[in-house]
């Protein structure tokens, strides 16, 4: 099963986050077809989001949105505070070779001319949203260089995703590990160092870690304490209602078009490749309403 923990180090001066996500990204992989190179980075964003969603309250929710420039697209991550993330890219049919490094080129399909945003949904009536460049497009130290400079955080981003020949996902999951205020040069110095000499995060979860032991990894298990376990999954609250509501938001006029052109109608959700029929009999119900 797929989860993810909270917990804090060094007597409550760093706060630290590990999920794994194998099933999560399998379950986006299947619905969108994705390619390797492509699976990597939409689980990688994912993975992020998962954890950055973890961090809001109640029925706040967030939109990630990376544009690189690459061949790849856009990349559109929605999560919440419950563990449910979805998202998609533009081109899934994205690959290359290996990199020089002998790993998926993640920075290739992503692009390194752009932006990461991140839009945050308090409920309130503002939505907060932050934006940074592109820095590297490999993803984790985008979202590193995104807190640092949006949400002045200092934080380590590790994220990573390894497919088998098949194009199904191996492993994925990830760690946020940010320093709260006043932590000391000490503990600093110690975290750099482990993050400087750990194996690669997808490494770690194919050598059977679980969250918590990735967490032991990097700050060292006596310093780690762990404050909640919580399932995480790919969720998309997209409905045959929710669509009906957007076909009659188009107005009377068009619904008539479609009735008179196709006699029937098809919506696909973007993030869940879910397809909705909606016959000719459903069309005129739906422009009835518009006239209520």
């Amino acid at each position: 099963m797929d989860y993810l923990v909270k917990a804090l180090a060094y007597d409550g001066q760093v706060r630290a986050f590990a999920a794994k996500t194998t099933n999560t990204v399998g379950e986006a992989q299947r619905r969108h077809y994705t390619w390797p190179t492509a699976s990597a980075a939409l689980g990688r964003t994912m993975t992020a989001g998962l954890i950055m969603g973890s961090m809001l309250k109640g029925e706040e929710k967030l939109t990630i949105k990376v544009e690189g420039g690459g061949p790849l697209g856009a990349i559109i991550v929605d999560s919440n505070a419950k563990g449910e993330v979805r998202g998609y890219v533009t081109n899934p049919q994205t690959h290359f070779d290996l990199n020089e490094h002998g790993k998926l080129d993640v920075a290739r399909a992503v692009g390194r001319t752009g932006t990461l945003s991140v839009v945050k949904d308090l409920g309130l009536r503002d939505y907060f949203t932050g934006q940074v460049p592109i820095v590297s497009g490999e993803l984790g130290e985008d979202f590193t260089y995104y807190f640092v400079t949006s949400e002045q955080v200092p934080s380590s981003v590790g994220v990573g995703v390894l497919v088998n020949p098949d194009n199904s996902i191996l492993a994925a999951g990830g760690f946020i590990i940010q320093l709260l205020p006043g932590t000391n040069e000490k503990t600093i110095t110690e975290i750099e160092t482990s993050l400087n000499s750990i194996e690669p995060i997808s490494k770690l979860i194919q050598n059977g870690l679980l969250p918590e032991e990735i967490l032991y990894e990097v700050l060292g298990k006596e310093k780690v304490k762990v404050l909640e376990k919580m399932p995480v999954s790919f969720h998309c609250p997209c409905s045959k209602e929710r669509f009906s509501a957007a076909i009659i938001g188009l107005g009377r006029t068009e619904i008539q078009e479609m009735i008179d052109e196709d006699g029937k109608a098809e919506a696909e959700c973007h993030f869940c490749n879910e397809k909705y029929i909606f016959s000719k009999e459903e069309l005129e119900e739906l422009r009835d309403e518009t006239a209520r």
